[in-house]
């Protein structure tokens, strides 16, 4: 019988990272102490209006923070094997090797723009096999090898005479499959999708979807899903984690979120989707004010622009769903 009281197996955590940018006009904090932790074939989706943080969160886990941004606090902790040790991403200089191999190796992204993620002037086969060649083996010809049958998966017809195209010569569904086998290719641990269906007509958007999910069962990858098309997350995600000014609001299954909204945030936004029978459900989202019992009145709903530096906190549920409180607040107007 399995030990009920054993610790999930999470391949990522990330704990209170903070994110800043010095600008000319002053500081401006784009993720104030966001955690959240990936179990091993997980899929976890970010989700918030546009400008909530979820890409530079994204970002951060890479080690992409490029000037004037910076982090200034957190522990991002890799766990490649259920057996290995944690590795701190944020303890590693920017020289180190260990974080040349987690980039692209352990830890992959998939682009939501795949005309700025490959290169115009080089060849799909040179792109991917340059992956290849720098995080699994030296030997061209196997690299070559790996890299068809790669495209063989993600459902491009004759790949290895695809191989010597260029990307101009693909459609946008095409190019997106290449920029998946190109994450994939390495068998990371953790893929990133940073909205990666967001240019894609909807057949092809559901085509991507299926593809990133089966092949997440295939490989056994946990993935990072950055949307906010709520939709999209009803159809990949195991559980969802909703940004709002750069903090984490609410964290829920995917069922229980969809179902039963608990923060006034989330309900915002499920109220804002389209859909039959809109308006009925849109009122009951809008004017639901019960909370589970327990629940602390003050929520961090409309917080003030006070100090950043303040640690968020939570109330966690029996049902590991999480809401963000901010004590000393005023009771959220529902």
């Amino acid at each position: 019988m399995a030990d009920s009281t054993a610790q999930p197996d999470h391949v990522l955590q990330v704990k209170n990272l903070r994110v800043v940018f010095d600008t000319l006009d002053g500081r401006t904090d784009a993720v104030r102490g966001v955690s959240f932790n990936l179990k091993r074939g997980e899929t976890l989706a970010l989700v918030g209006e546009s400008g909530s943080g979820k890409s530079v969160t994204s970002n951060a886990v890479m080690r992409l923070i490029q000037p004037p941004g910076k982090i200034i606090s957190g522990q991002i902790l890799l766990k490649e094997k259920p057996d290995s040790e944690p590795l701190d991403l944020l303890a590693l200089s920017e020289k180190d090797d260990r974080l040349f191999e987690m980039r692209g190796g352990k830890i992959s992204m998939i682009f939501q723009e795949p005309m700025t993620a490959l290169s115009p002037v080089h060849t799909i086969g040179n792109q991917l096999c340059e992956a290849i060649l720098l995080h699994v083996t030296k030997d061209k010809k196997q690299a070559e090898e790996m890299a068809v049958e790669m495209m063989a998966k993600v459902g491009i017809p004759e790949p290895r005479q695809r191989l010597k195209q260029y990307p101009f010569e693909f459609s946008g569904g095409m190019r997106q499959r290449v920029v998946i086998a190109m994450a994939l290719v390495c068998r990371p641990a953790i893929v990133i999708a940073d909205e990666p269906t967001t240019a894609l007509d909807v057949t092809v958007q559901a085509q991507i979807l299926g593809l990133i999910n089966d092949l997440k069962d295939e490989f056994g990858t946990s993935v990072l899903f950055i949307t906010h098309d709520l939709g999209v997350v009803a159809q990949v995600a195991d559980t969802v984690a909703v940004m709002r000014k750069g903090l984490i609001v609410e964290r829920a299954g995917v069922h229980d979120l969809f179902k039963d909204p608990y923060h006034p945030y989330t309900r915002r936004l499920l109220a804002a989707v389209p859909h039959v029978g809109y308006e009925e459900k849109r009122r009951r989202l809008l004017e639901a004010a019960q909370l589970p019992q327990g629940t602390p009145t003050k929520l961090g709903y409309d917080e003030p622009n006070g100090p950043a530096n303040i640690d968020p906190h939570y109330h966690r549920f029996a049902n590991d769903r999480e809401l963000l409180l901010w004590p000393m607040l005023e009771e959220v107007q529902f």
